[in-house]
């Protein structure tokens, strides 16, 4: 390789002294993943609800001996509750995924990676790589120019 393709090849990799590339549509992606396992998530706190529910049928059916606080309204309770926040963190990553690629919205992209480190092992280092790709200064740059 000669000394003029080096530089040629070297200046297509790097611009203004960082790389060219970045990771944001790989990360778009992971993000997208992340939001429907997510969503099916909250399979598992349906299963929540009807074990409530089922729980509640029983006392109904069991009238000799009524406990004094029925138990399966806690099910229930904490099964609506639970479905709500895996939604709501899988509508986050739909959101996020869709602004990674459009390199939009920083600070609901930052906001939704917080949310994401607090929510598990696959959440904590998904939440860390974008937080170290986001924060570099050509991919902030590159937010910056897209700011509508």
């Amino acid at each position: 390789m000669d000394q003029k393709t080096a530089e040629n090849t070297f200046n297509d990799q790097f611009r203004d002294g960082y790389p060219a590339h970045n990771n944001l549509n790989t990360l778009a992606t992971m993000h997208l993943i992340y939001g429907i396992l997510s969503s099916l998530s909250s399979l598992f706190f349906i299963f929540y609800i009807f074990m409530g529910a089922a729980l509640s049928d029983q006392i109904m059916r069991d009238s000799s001996s009524t406990p004094p606080f029925d138990v399966s309204v806690i099910f229930i309770i904490i099964g609506s509750v639970g479905i709500f926040f895996c939604i709501l963190k899988a509508i986050f990553n739909f959101l996020s995924s869709s602004y990674l690629r459009k390199a939009k919205n920083f600070n609901f992209v930052f906001a939704t990676e917080i949310i994401n480190c607090i929510s598990g092992v696959l959440g904590i280092v998904l939440g860390i790589f974008t937080f170290v790709e986001i924060h570099k200064p050509h991919v902030k740059e590159l937010f910056h120019r897209n700011r509508s």
